[in-house]
């Protein structure tokens, strides 16, 4: 919950469909979930079930069809494009499975890049990137490009980026899904840590049971619905 009580994401009734033709494609029907300030939140269910669709709807990426997204307070469908993009940078932080890192950059290059979006000076910047650097625990690598780094420490470093802006809500879409299990068990306490050291709230889409088992709790998604369970 926040500060007055409420959850620090809530969504009513949403539904989300897109126009393929003639016809619409249904992807969220009648969805209603909340969470909580600090909760660790994994979303599991087969793929095409909606997942990533949804966490775009909370980042901010996509606007649902009918329905209602509140996100600290804010309702997303009441905001322009350029509110949009504004809030994004101060309150969402995104870890993509395939890292999305810059090649040319080095690690605190590509970490400072949601900085630039800010008011903060040049020293003030380097101080986040460090500090960032160093809770994923790669102040040593500040200046070796991707190309030098494991998968772990590369998604590590796009972990880093996501939390250099000290946003309210970190968004996961398959953090693991590319990473040998010691390299996804690292970034998963990582996660771990983040949310009950730090106080974040982590949303993750998952298809592994063993990386969902580590959030506080799991969500299931079957064909745009929430369920008790996936169907066998």
């Amino acid at each position: 919950m926040t500060a007055n009580g409420k959850p620090l994401v809530q969504l009513a009734g949403v539904e989300k469909s897109y126009r393929r033709g003639a016809g619409r494609v249904q992807v969220l029907e009648r969805l209603d979930l909340a969470v909580a300030a600090g909760e660790f939140l994994a979303l599991m269910g087969p793929s095409g079930s909606g997942k990533s669709t949804l966490l775009n709807l909370i980042g901010g990426l996509d606007r649902p069809s009918s329905g209602t997204v509140v996100v600290g307070g804010e309702r997303m469908e009441h905001l322009s494009e350029q509110q949009l993009a504004r809030w994004r940078a101060r309150h969402i932080g995104f870890v993509f499975q395939f890292y999305n890192l810059l090649p040319a950059l080095n690690a605190a290059r590509n970490v400072e890049l949601p900085l630039l979006l800010t008011r903060l000076n040049r020293t003030q910047r380097r101080k986040r990137v460090e500090l960032a650097l160093s809770i994923v625990g790669l102040d040593h690598r500040l200046d070796h490009r991707p190309s030098q780094l494991s998968g772990g420490e590369q998604q590590r470093v796009g972990i880093a980026r996501a939390i250099v802006t000290d946003p309210t809500l970190l968004l996961c879409d398959e953090p693991t899904g590319d990473l040998d299990r010691a390299a996804g068990e690292a970034v998963l306490g990582l996660l771990h840590a983040l949310s009950r050291e730090h106080g974040k709230t982590i949303i993750m889409v998952t298809h592994d049971a063993h990386a969902s088992a580590r959030a506080d709790r799991t969500v299931f998604l079957y064909k745009g619905q929430i369920v008790d369970a996936i169907p066998a």
